[in-house]
């Protein structure tokens, strides 16, 4: 989910025009013409169909269902090794970490290497690594696979983005992009309840053998199905990271991390958090399922809204959802108050108000940098696993206090991403409306 509207400048571009302007952009810049060096503009061998691009859904699919699947059977990874459930959320902590530090160092690295080679790469490492997974005998020993998926997951999805846009003539451009992030936005509503499911009845090494399994078979396919594809310009770390240079982009980075962290104080520890409130082991998979549904309909509703409303509002809406949500939960655990009837609804606004944040947030960052859009989009993805990884650790910290201190926990991270949003708005101007934001980018 990370990247998911990157679709939105795309779309509001569109088609030919957008192709078009794009081309007297690069002209006027005096970057060189599609063909020569950059695979993001060269023409497909065979382009028009979106057949490739469903196998790069599915390896975007297998992403983020490895990213969170780790929720749903933390207690049992903790009883098998013999250490204790906040110790155990640390594995969450760590992919998130290493994903963000390894991201920005990956695409360096590997801006020389042909798409297909890498992609391919990338998955048979995440695919080993959920292997190592689920098959280490101790803690440590599960730490370092988690951190080899999150340098398998930090090298593919970017990458995935990218090729699929060349796979595609211009015009179904933002298709094939909207069907490569859909893989991850899937994984939330079905992946990772599917994955705790299997945890479930099978356990958790199962879970992730599973998942290593789709990896392994979505690495088969790419293979296959992709053309071969040059490798990318090599743009220096030096220049990836120049855009924190702006004052704007300062600003408004640190709020993904609050609102993320906000998000996964509570998730990674899903099963003890929903027991408090009267949801069972075995049912905990369902309310992760409607979370998901509701993490879906935010994010597709916030791109609409940031256009019609802005993305000001449609933060502040998220950050009171989130609030509102977790807060009822923390105070139905700390009155012992069990509604499995409420609880439905309150996982969804939830999950609403944790996955609203990704439009808005990139549409606020390419509004102040829109020359340097690809890199304030890919530092934001870095933001949020920051996040993820923080509210992660904040969470294991508030397990030996209990499910009240780790929802109160959260709800106050909500409500200070929403204090730290509107004192920090007018750092980054044009925010309020659609038009004063194409105002202030142009």
């Amino acid at each position: 989910m990370p990247n998911v509207s990157i679709i939105g400048p795309l779309l509001r571009g569109g088609g030919r025009q957008g192709a078009a302007g794009e081309r007297r952009r690069r002209g006027a810049a005096g970057e060189r013409p599609s063909g020569q060096g950059t695979a993001i503009h060269q023409r497909p061998s065979r382009p028009g169909g979106l057949g490739p691009v469903l196998v790069l859904a599915l390896g975007t699919f297998s992403v983020g269902t490895d990213a969170f699947v780790m929720a749903g059977f933390l207690p049992s990874t903790a009883a098998d090794l013999d250490i204790s459930t906040a110790t155990a959320g640390q594995a969450v902590t760590v992919f998130a970490a290493s994903y963000a530090l390894l991201s920005p160092l990956l695409a360096t690295a590997t801006a020389r290497a042909p798409r297909r080679a890498l992609l391919v790469t990338a998955l048979l490492v995440l695919g080993l690594a959920n292997l190592g997974s689920a098959l280490a005998p101790d803690f440590a020993l599960l730490m370092a696979s988690r951190i080899a998926a999150a340098a398998g997951a930090a090298a593919f999805t970017p990458n995935a983005g990218a090729v699929a846009a060349t796979l595609v003539h211009p015009e179904r451009r933002a298709r094939a992009l909207a069907v490569v992030i859909g893989g991850l936005t899937i994984a939330t509503a079905l992946g990772v309840p599917l994955g705790d499911l299997a945890g479930h009845w099978l356990g958790w090494r199962s879970a992730l053998a599973l998942v290593a399994g789709l990896c392994l078979m979505t690495t088969i396919g790419v293979a296959l199905l992709l053309p071969t594809l040059p490798a990318n310009p090599t743009v220096p770390l030096r220049a990836r990271l120049a855009v924190l240079g702006n004052p704007a982009v300062r600003a408004i980075l640190p709020l993904t991390v609050l609102g993320m962290a906000a998000a996964y104080t509570v998730y990674a520890y899903s099963v003890p958090a929903l027991s408090a409130v009267g949801i069972s082991p075995s049912a905990t998979v369902w309310v992760l399922a409607l979370y998901g549904v509701g993490a879906v309909a935010g994010n597709l509703a916030a791109g609409y809204a940031t256009d019609r409303w802005g993305s000001i509002r449609v933060l502040t809406a998220g950050y009171l959802t989130m609030a509102a949500g977790l807060g009822v939960l923390g105070a139905m655990a700390a009155t012992h108050i069990t509604s499995p009837a409420l609880v439905g609804p309150l996982a969804m606004a939830w999950g609403a108000g944790s996955w609203c944040q990704t439009p808005p947030q990139q549409h606020r960052l390419i509004a102040v940098a829109p020359q340097e859009a690809p890199l304030v989009v890919a530092l934001n993805s870095s933001a949020i696993y920051v996040g993820i990884g923080a509210g992660t650790l904040l969470g294991g910290l508030t397990v030996p206090s209990g499910t009240t201190t780790m929802y109160a926990t959260a709800t106050a991270l909500a409500v200070l991403a929403l204090a730290y949003l509107l004192i920090t708005a007018d750092r980054a101007p044009g925010n309020r409306s659609r038009g004063k934001e194409v105002e202030a980018s142009a």
